[in-house]
C-alpha cells in the first residue's frame, strides 16, 4: 500500500512531483485495521465509563462525610495532613489509595474534577480545602476550626 497518492503515481511511471496532502488509510480498510479500530474503541468506551464511575465515587465519598482525606498511607504529607484533624479531635474518613486496586483511577477522577491528582486531598463539609500545606495554613489561621464549626480558645475566654 501506498502513503501518499502522489508517490503512486510517482511509481507508476509519471514526471511530476506533485504530492497529494490526503493519505489513504490502507489500514482502517483491511480486516486487521478494523479489528484494531473495533479494540480501541471497546477500550476507550470502557476507559471512560470506569472513569464516570470514579467520579462518581469521589463525590459520592466527599458530600457523605463531614471530612475526608484522600491519602497514600506512606506519604509523608499526607500524614501531616490527618494529624491536623488528630490535633482537632476530629476524625477524618480517609481513602487510602495505595491500598486499593482502582488508586491510581481514584487519583485520575481527582485530577478531572478538581485539576489536582496529587495526594492528599482533603475536603470538609464538600469544600476543597487543597492538600497538605493548604490544610496547615488552614489550620494555623483558624480557617479550618471555623469550617468544622470549632470555637478557638480565645472565643471561649471571652
Amino acid at each position: 500500500m501506498y502513503a501518499f497518492a502522489a508517490e503512486k503515481r510517482l511509481l507508476n511511471g509519471s514526471c511530476r512531483k506533485t504530492r497529494s496532502k490526503e493519505p489513504t488509510f490502507a489500514m482502517a480498510r483491511s480486516p486487521n485495521g478494523v479489528i484494531f479500530s473495533v479494540i480501541f474503541l471497546v477500550f476507550y468506551l470502557s476507559a471512560a465509563a470506569a472513569s464516570r464511575e470514579h467520579r462518581a465515587f469521589v463525590r459520592k465519598t466527599i458530600s457523605s462525610h463531614d471530612i475526608v482525606v484522600f491519602s497514600k498511607s506512606y506519604c509523608p504529607y499526607c500524614k501531616r495532613a490527618k494529624s491536623v484533624f488528630t490535633e482537632l479531635n476530629k476524625e477524618a474518613y480517609v481513602i487510602e489509595l495505595d491500598q486499593r486496586d482502582d488508586g491510581s483511577d481514584i487519583q485520575d477522577a481527582l485530577r478531572e474534577i478538581f485539576g489536582r491528582r496529587t495526594v492528599p486531598q482533603v475536603f470538609i463539609h464538600g469544600k476543597h480545602v487543597g492538600g497538605s500545606d493548604d490544610t496547615v495554613a488552614a489550620y494555623e489561621s483558624g480557617e479550618l476550626a471555623k469550617l468544622l464549626g470549632i470555637q478557638s480558645d480565645e472565643e471561649d475566654d471571652l
